[in-house]
């Protein structure tokens, strides 16, 4: 079991409130993501709950057990970090194994979890290297499997891909969600990185300055976003807004419509507006178009899309797809 509950949680540097109280529930075997823009707290409330930080106020509870003043080692959780933290001298083999020997276990239960979690991670070649002659992949997994083998009711990870390339964070993203696939074991994962949150997450947390500002499944996020900030944040390219007369026809002080819910015309539609910058990624065309009245809005085209720098074009937003909020930025259903 690894259910996790928060229950009027709050953290207090001095007089700074960094987390206002929050009530959250994480099932058992959940994959759950923390994800807002820098200073949100995020890394904060992970590390709340694994007892590195004091709550300053609240209840953790750890399969309905109150866990808010046990030690880090006694929460039956393991942390993955930002930085991979692995001993230089050390092979993979002790690297994986030092928490286990830390924990007095005999060798036999050693070599047998540590071979366990090498071939989940596809380690197994790599058993007797040293940390320098592994990719930074790599090293990150020999992370998650100095993790793994602690066998935790819970897996914590802060940022875990932030130093990786492009490419190795995409081919990461992957292996851990299949990692997840595989132990069924909850997961609880903070980035800034709205995109692999939406990938990754059976349930994502979005905060906001400490504060929770929703809670649920990517594609509930994405289709009803509770305020101008969730429909911001999630989306890539973001969320176009809108305000004044247009925001007023639809019955709101601000509308918004993502770029893939704008259809283009080169004749005819409901607004008018001229082409600027044009990204071009293959399949898919980003056009920033400057509308009289409104500002610049980015739409999504086929790669194909036959437009130019300057060109004229109309942009009609598809019926259902525009989302409005008041004045104080909440949704309006």
């Amino acid at each position: 079991m690894g259910s996790i509950a928060l229950r009027n949680v709050s953290k207090v540097f001095g007089a700074h409130t960094v987390i206002p109280a929050i009530d959250l529930d994480i099932s058992d075997g959940e994959f759950v993501v923390f994800v807002g823009p820098s200073g949100c707290g995020k890394s904060t409330l992970l590390r709340l709950i694994a007892g590195l930080e004091d709550v300053s106020g609240g209840k953790i509870l750890i399969d309905g057990k109150d866990a808010t003043e046990l030690a880090p080692a006694k929460r039956r959780l393991s942390m993955v970090f930002q930085s991979y933290a692995l001993y230089p001298h050390m092979s993979v083999r002790s690297n994986i194994a030092f928490p286990l020997k830390m924990a007095g276990e005999d060798q036999a239960s050693i070599d047998r979890k540590v071979a366990d979690a090498a071939r989940v991670l596809n380690l197994t070649d790599y058993l007797d290297r040293k940390p320098r002659q592994l990719s930074g992949g790599q090293r990150q997994r020999v992370a998650i499997g100095r993790a793994i083998v602690r066998q935790p009711v819970a897996f914590l990870f802060d940022e875990p891909l932030s130093n990786l390339d492009a490419a190795l964070r995409v081919n990461m993203r992957l292996e851990i969600s299949q990692l997840h696939q595989q132990l069924k074991t909850t997961m609880v994962y903070v980035t800034h990185d709205q995109v692999e949150a939406m990938t990754m997450a059976d349930k994502i947390v979005v905060l906001n300055k400490g504060n929770v500002e929703q809670v649920g499944t990517p594609l509930e996020l994405y289709r009803r976003p509770d305020n101008l900030f969730v429909a911001g944040f999630i989306g890539s390219p973001k969320m176009n807004f809108i305000t004044g007369e247009i925001a007023r026809g639809h019955g709101a002080h601000t509308i918004g419509v993502r770029p893939e819910h704008i259809d283009l015309s080169t004749s005819a539609g409901a607004w008018r507006g001229t082409v600027g910058v044009a990204e071009h990624l293959g399949s898919d065309t980003f056009l920033h178009v400057a509308v009289d009245g409104v500002g610049t809005l980015t739409a999504r085209v086929g790669g194909d899309f036959p437009v130019r720098h300057g060109d004229q074009v109309y942009l009609s937003p598809q019926e259902g797809r525009v989302h409005r909020f008041n004045d104080e930025g909440s949704a309006i259903r």
